[in-house]
């Protein structure tokens, strides 16, 4: 089939450049008119913070201020090195700074210490006194007196927006010029050095527009772009450097135009296909966590990865049909560098005549790699994830160490009753006594809600005020019940010193969710510590099928790949050695803090998306590298069925390249891992070291110490199977028409 498309995109040759023009098209289209990309924690009700949180947004802040938007607030922190906040001067200087935002639409309202009807409120005064906060959803303020340092959810959300965005641009401008040098340097020419990148070019527009187009119809991770970016980018001249080395090698065989694509189509094409599968199963592990962004961007991922494939099958064979031998054209070595076929060969002869040696102590620095891993700790990104360059942050960390109370973990507690009103005799009472039962546990500093509005009141008071019409109440009870209450739920605001993702918070969240109010009422919580635990239990609770899917679908593809059932447990045994690797690393660095001062970041819990977006990439692309030297011995094997000397020649023949693709796909992850989102930069330190690993001591020490030991047996599959994989037409008869020897497990 792989042949008979290699000669098919020969003969139509320009026509499927065409296509490929058609597609480019397509995608350009697809820049300017995708969807916009989201940030925050998942809404899934299925998280008892989400729902909670939706509750929320549902019954109290929909009924904020109708046809006003509810949304964004910016934080602006004035500062004096001379005047203090309580001095008339500071204060004409900020009120003139503001004063703009009263004519300005967008604006609902504007909080100063000067206009909350108390004296320089202590919340939004320094404890210095010469830093003062002003509340505001829009607009720009300066002040020729004091200096202006912007934060808050929109500021913050646009740094995260801007940072990205550079970091992508960033990446972009390291790994093209640095991936275009490593394949001259295996190439040897410029021609045929440029033709991965321009696949590589095509599939990131594809990519991006497929994300974008995505995002018009689901919520899609402002990470997206940047992940489908270093897949994209990293599989697409991977695939290309296979397809464009193997044509080379057949048209210095002597083998015609159409003859030489033929079989590089039937080989490395075969190949590339086998391993984009493998790619997209592995990043498939993240459409089992649906309900948050990580069901988006495994879908986004797998696209990149199908156009990869699919320029990889059709432009790419289609430009070499026409540039024939020219693609040699424009060497830069007086002689072609054959780099290390010598060196590979005797590295597996090497590693071959002393399997066991080389095995135990590898296998035992992998497992070593790994160990840091068993001390993972996990906390959603937060503020920290963000460089402590950016103004926002800088303003969020002045907010949290300077200004009284901004540093507390705050608990929102839903009192739901999905068939009654909270403000019945009954509900108020059983409200009162929760809040009175919430203020007694350990950590909790004090409780704000419909309740606690005066401490001289009793529990029969609130029951009596909030019986009668609501209307007559006090101007003051009455806004509190605006913020705090709807027709069918009370929400108690439980606040507390201690740090949000901290073993206490999460304790006391325990303890919270374990109150209840009596009869049909429910008790929800949402916050940042809610929703750091609940989405690390969802994560741990659907992992186990994520992971058992991708193994049992990658074995079986790789069943069909080489009809053995020996060599895919084989296979994914060692992936899992580097998938253990890389999450040692990511503990090792970014948790513990290790090189934190090197690559400029703030030590942290992990992300609970990182691991699951690790995992995916790492174990797809190291099946990528599997799958290309497995193919190449399998090929050998075939034709000489001596499994010692496949192992070597297969080793000898596509080593090299493999080591090739492997430093250009460390480039790539090693330029988004200077990104200055700690996400990102995990991620990209991640696969760097996963990849790495897998190219040199697992593809060069594990496989063929392993495959020698196995011998024949690495082929073998019970001869059922191994007939219907020869009825199938998917066996690999190779260059010279069928093996002659009689694999172990076969039929006589």
């Amino acid at each position: 089939m792989f042949n008979a498309w290699g000669h098919l995109v020969h003969r139509f040759r320009w026509l499927v450049l065409a296509i490929s023009a058609i597609c480019l098209g397509i995608s350009i289209v697809g820049l300017f008119t995708g969807g916009q990309f989201s940030m925050g924690n998942s809404n899934d009700n299925s998280l008892q913070a989400a729902h909670a949180s939706n509750l929320i947004n549902a019954e109290v802040n929909a009924g904020k201020s109708a046809g006003q938007p509810s949304g964004g607030t910016f934080l602006l922190i004035f500062k004096s090195e001379r005047l203090s906040a309580s001095d008339p001067a500071f204060k004409s200087a900020l009120e003139t700074a503001v004063q703009p935002l009263g004519s300005d639409s967008r604006v609902v309202k504007v909080s100063t210490p000067y206009n909350q009807g108390i004296p320089l409120l202590p919340n939004l005064v320094s404890k210095d006194g010469h830093r003062a906060l002003v509340d505001q959803v829009a607009g720009e303020v300066h002040s020729p007196t004091l200096s202006v340092v912007t934060t808050g959810n929109v500021a913050i959300n646009k740094a995260f927006d801007t940072t990205l965005e550079t970091d992508l641009q960033r990446a972009e401008y390291i790994s093209l010029p640095v991936s275009l040098v490593l394949l001259l340097l295996i190439f040897g020419a410029v021609v045929a050095a440029g033709l991965p990148i321009g696949v590589g070019v095509l599939a990131i527009l594809g990519g991006v527009a497929a994300t974008l187009t995505l995002a018009r119809f689901t919520d899609v991770s402002q990470y997206a772009l940047n992940i489908v970016t270093l897949i994209g980018l990293g599989v697409a001249i991977d695939y290309s450097l296979f397809v464009v080395n193997r044509y080379r090698e057949e048209l210095r065989a002597g083998a015609t135009r159409p003859d030489a694509l033929g079989t590089t189509l039937a080989t490395a094409g075969r190949a590339v296909t086998f391993s984009g599968i493998t790619v997209a199963i592995g990043l498939s592990a993240m459409l089992f966590y649906r309900g948050t962004f990580l069901a988006s961007m495994g879908a986004a991922g797998a696209l990149v990865v199908f156009i990869a494939v699919f320029y990889g099958l059709t432009f790419l064979p289609a430009l070499l049909a026409v540039l024939g031998p020219n693609v040699d054209r424009l060497s830069i070595f007086p002689v072609r560098m054959r780099g290390g076929v010598g060196f590979w060969q005797g590295l597996a002869a090497w590693v071959m005549r002393r399997p066991v040696l080389v095995l135990i102590p590898t296998l035992g620095f992998l497992v070593v790699l790994g160990l840091p891993f068993t001390q993972l700790r996990m906390a959603n990104g937060d503020v920290d994830v963000l460089p402590p360059h950016v103004q926002a942050r800088q303003g969020y960390d002045t907010l949290v160490r300077d200004f009284p109370g901004q540093d507390q973990n705050f608990y929102e507690v839903v009192v739901y009753y999905a068939q009654g009103n909270p403000m019945s005799a009954d509900h108020v009472g059983s409200i009162y006594d929760l809040s009175r039962r919430l203020a007694g546990l350990h950590g909790v500093l004090r409780v704000e809600g419909m309740v606690d509005l005066d401490p001289s009141l009793s529990r029969a008071d609130y029951v009596r005020m909030y019986t009668g019409p609501t209307d007559q109440l006090p101007a003051a009870v009455q806004a509190k019940l605006q913020t705090s209450t709807g027709s069918h739920l009370a929400v108690l605001t439980v606040a507390s010193d201690l740090p949000a993702s901290s073993d206490g918070a999460r304790t006391l969240l325990s303890q919270i969710r374990s109150l209840g109010v009596g009869g049909e009422g429910q008790v929800l919580v949402t916050g940042q510590t809610a929703f750091d635990v609940d989405v690390i239990g969802y994560i741990i609770d659907h992992t186990p099928i994520a992971v058992a899917f991708v193994l049992g679908v990658t074995y079986l593809v790789l069943f069909l790949l080489t009809g053995s059932v020996v060599l895919p447990l084989k296979a994914i045994i060692a992936n899992l050695l580097s998938v253990s690797a890389s999450f040692g690393a990511l503990v090792w660095i970014f948790q513990q803090g290790h090189l934190s001062g090197l690559l400029g970041f703030t030590p942290q819990p992990i992300d609970p998306t990182t691991p699951v977006i690790l995992f995916s990439i790492v174990f797809g692309l190291s099946m990528d590298y599997e799958v290309l030297l497995v193919a190449r011995i399998h090929e050998e094997y075939l034709r000489t069925g001596d499994n010692r000397r496949a192992v070597a020649e297969g080793l000898a023949r596509s080593g090299r390249l493999i080591t090739g693709a492997a430093a250009i796909m460390v480039a790539v992850f090693v330029a988004f891992g200077t990104a200055e989102v700690v996400i990102i930069k995990a991620i990209g330190v991640g696969l760097a070291v996963a990849v790495a690993l897998d190219a040199t001591i697992v593809r060069g020490l594990v496989v063929p110490s392993v495959m020698r030991l196995l011998g024949d047996w690495n082929w073998w599959a019970p001869r059922p199977l191994r007939a219907l994989y020869r009825r199938s037409g998917l066996a690999e008869l190779g260059m010279h028409g069928p093996s002659p020897h009689r694999p172990v497990g076969e039929a006589a």
